[in-house]
């Protein structure tokens, strides 16, 4: 029998709202007991110590680039800077090549992972063929082969025809429609948050109302066929007071936010650094606010990373040039901790957005320590400190705008299955 007892640390549990001192044991590769000073004869005792002991992260939005672009990210080093990052659950995006909307090719990236991955891996398909937002997707192949959710991440369904047929569909499979919400006309060729910064910056913006306008129309939709909506990595004030709106009046609308919407601004862009280049672009202060005021509420639900792995020759072009996205598994816990020193989040708040949230929107057996739950856990540290090096991390890329940043707080140990995968000191314990 394998058992591992997690001793002495502060439990967070958002499935049954525990925060308290006590011990978690593992059996067999589930939670067996969770409660002070367990007996656990025999056990492995991983030393949790000033420490909050949680469910294992989930990131309900992530790019492996697993088929198709292995240059950047593969399931095998996603998995390993997800592990890293204290997530042992991740859900990866449709924008492979070939595209995720056949059934072979979510097959292959399911079984693909259960070979590499140290993290378990899971598919979001694509919503529409091609991603080209014209024809729909075999929906409910795609749901039978394993995708959890569909989306067309990274581009936008124009059509609003075709966006309703999508959910309307959607409700027969029981998926949430994961939305990219940005009018391609409004957005144009902006790569910057339009306002003063792009003013300042000589480059094209991308208006918050393109965001706005996208987020009306599909909650209008999802309204209308009573489709699960949610909205991949909100960051504008409109779009949260619109997801606020719809939910007071009874929409099945959940929304995700980024750790970078909440601690970055536009500002960040003006040394013209592709690493804060992304899409939705970085907002204004205000906005940055209006998202953490919304996660604070609920009325955002759960943080994601958008983890977009790019190899270092794309990104050292010129701003414009230069793809969108940034690295964000490794990262995530360090930066969003900040919410909690800033009084936005209590830590078994901050817990429930990265674990038990992202789980329950997904339908996911996860985000919990309840006796029973599978044995994923992440030991966390609020106080110890390190500098992130990119080139030192497990993902095959470096576009990270916190290289070299001071991080107080760390992922200490990262346990998928009951089995020890990640510690600090040790590095990812796998083949």
């Amino acid at each position: 029998m394998s058992r591992i007892v997690i001793r002495g640390g502060r439990v967070l549990d958002p499935a049954s709202d525990r925060d308290e001192p006590a011990d978690v044991l593992l059996e067999n590769g589930w939670v067996a007991a969770v409660g002070p000073g367990l007996e656990a004869r025999g056990a492995e005792v991983l030393d949790a110590t000033g420490c909050w002991v949680a469910p294992g992260f989930v990131d309900m939005h992530a790019h492996l680039r697993e088929p198709g672009q292995e240059y950047k990210e593969d399931l095998a080093s996603g998995g390993r800077a997800g592990v890293a990052g204290g997530f042992t659950s991740i859900a990866c995006m449709a924008n492979t090549n070939p595209v995720n909307d056949d059934p072979s090719v979510t097959e292959f990236i399911l079984d693909r992972a259960r070979q590499e991955s140290p993290a378990r891996v899971y598919s979001v398909a694509a919503a529409t063929q091609g991603l080209r937002g014209e024809v729909m997707t075999e929906m409910a192949a795609l749901r039978a082969a394993g995708a959890v959710a569909f989306s067309d991440d990274g581009r936008t369904i124009m059509d609003t025809g075709v966006m309703r047929r999508v959910l309307e569909y959607s409700r027969l499979v029981d998926a949430p429609v994961m939305v990219h919400a940005e009018d391609c006309s409004l957005v144009g060729h902006g790569v910057v948050n339009e306002g003063p910064i792009s003013t300042r910056l000589g480059l094209p913006g991308n208006p918050t109302m393109a965001e706005d306008i996208l987020v009306a129309r599909d909650l209008a939709l999802a309204r209308a066929t009573g489709a699960r909506l949610h909205v991949a990595h909100i960051s504008s004030a409109g779009a949260v007071e619109l997801v606020r709106r719809a939910r007071e009046s009874g929409v099945q609308v959940t929304a995700e936010v980024t750790p970078h919407h909440l601690t970055l601004t536009d500002e960040a862009t003006l040394g013209f650094d592709t690493n804060t280049k992304m899409a939705p672009p970085l907002r204004s202060r205000e906005d940055v606010e209006a998202c953490r005021r919304a996660l604070a509420e609920g009325v955002i639900d759960a943080i994601a990373t958008d983890h977009a792995p790019h190899a270092v020759h794309e990104k050292e072009q010129d701003f414009e040039a230069a793809p969108p996205g940034i690295l964000g598994l490794e990262t995530a816990f360090p930066v969003v901790l900040e919410l909690v020193r800033d009084g936005v989040l209590t830590p078994l708040a901050l817990v429930r957005a990265l674990s038990h949230a992202p789980a329950r929107l997904l339908g996911l057996d996860a985000g919990s320590l309840r006796e029973g739950a599978p044995g994923d856990v992440v030991v966390l540290s609020p106080d110890r400190r390190f500098v992130y090096d990119p080139a030192k991390g497990y993902s095959k890329s470096r576009n990270s705008p916190w290289a070299g940043h001071a991080f107080e707080g760390c992922v200490v140990a990262t346990l998928v299955g009951g089995r020890l995968v990640y510690h600090h000191d040790r590095g990812v314990l796998v083949d």
